[in-house]
């Protein structure tokens, strides 16, 4: 199995960059590396961090700092480029992956060499009907969220690249120095665009946000545009769905929805975050008990081991 680096960039992320570390080690094989690029924070993003390390000195996490440049961009370029693993998983610091997240990128790219790049449907944690919500967006990004007849587009929040992908294109890939572009569909063009294979696996999921549904209106359809911005700038590429119209439709309802869902699960005291993956992730503490209990000897087979020596 190809081992599998994380790339978590951050920006004032110190909320949730806790629950999203402790994702990526309650996992069923655990990631090679956990890289968090700090881009400057000024909040204490870099304190949780370290206490996060501190309090989990066997897990495999390291603060990095990209402070040479603002912006998303040369902050996932400096993970990507500092990362050592053959598969380079890339979300965001506000993503909580599921625990066989790692797993399941691993069993992709080892068991089809050709795919260079994957991605995978999300689950929005801080909404109600998770799961309905999840077979949603699987059905959405599976038919829609294409380009070139066919070929996957890769979501910033649940992606992962072959190593050996990123160096042909690191090179190449839009620095966007304007801000207009979404950094990821940039990523799969240019992949798409050297003949490298992208594919889609409903098996490898992510939870994130829908904090982008709290944003301005005028926010939103700036946010929205970058679809086109983006395939503007590769003018070679085409699509046949535009995914902007439907979640500019969605826009309005979960709008007024997700400050009232935030208010409940205040009032309720439920961090959503937290909670994301805990049945899965109780189910494998106690795979992983059963399993230690098993291998550790009770007193009868000791007494039997001893009885056998004498």
């Amino acid at each position: 199995m190809l081992n599998v680096s994380i790339v978590i960039p951050a920006w004032n992320e110190s909320e949730r960059i806790a629950d999203c570390l402790l994702n990526t080690i309650r996992q069923t094989v655990m990631p090679h590396e956990i890289l968090v690029v700090d881009n400057r924070s000024t909040d204490d993003t870099c304190e949780v961090v370290e206490r996060f390390m501190a309090d989990h000195p066997e897990a495999p996490v390291k603060l990095l700092h990209q402070d040479a440049e603002q912006g998303l961009i040369p902050t996932r370029n400096y993970g990507l480029d500092h990362a050592t693993g053959d598969v380079l998983g890339r979300f965001d610091a506000d993503c909580m992956i599921k625990p066989d997240w790692v797993e399941v990128v691993s069993g992709i790219f080892t068991e089809d060499p050709n795919a260079m790049g994957a991605t995978g449907p999300v689950m929005y944690y801080d909404m109600p009907s998770r799961h309905f919500g999840l077979k949603s967006d699987n059905r959405i990004r599976k038919r829609i969220y294409r380009a070139d007849g066919g070929q996957p587009l890769l979501f910033g929040s649940n992606m992962a690249l072959r190593a050996s992908a990123w160096r042909e294109i690191s090179g190449e890939v839009c620095r966007d120095r304007a801000d207009v572009m979404h950094e990821d569909i940039d990523i799969s063009l240019h992949l798409i665009g050297k003949g490298l294979k992208t594919v889609y696996s409903p098996r490898m999921i992510a939870g994130m946000s829908a904090r982008r549904m709290d944003t301005s209106l005028s926010s939103f359809l700036n946010y929205m545009r970058r679809f086109r911005n983006t395939f503007d700038a590769h003018p070679q590429h085409w699509r046949k769905h535009k995914p902007e119209i439907l979640f500019t439709a969605m826009y309005p309802a979960m709008h007024l929805f997700y400050p009232v869902w935030q208010k409940v699960l205040n009032t309720a005291d439920i961090n959503p975050a937290e909670a994301a993956w805990i049945n899965e992730q109780m189910e494998l503490a106690e795979k992983e008990g059963r399993e230690l209990y098993d291998e550790t000897p009770t007193d009868e087979t000791y007494d039997e081991r001893h009885e056998d020596r004498a």
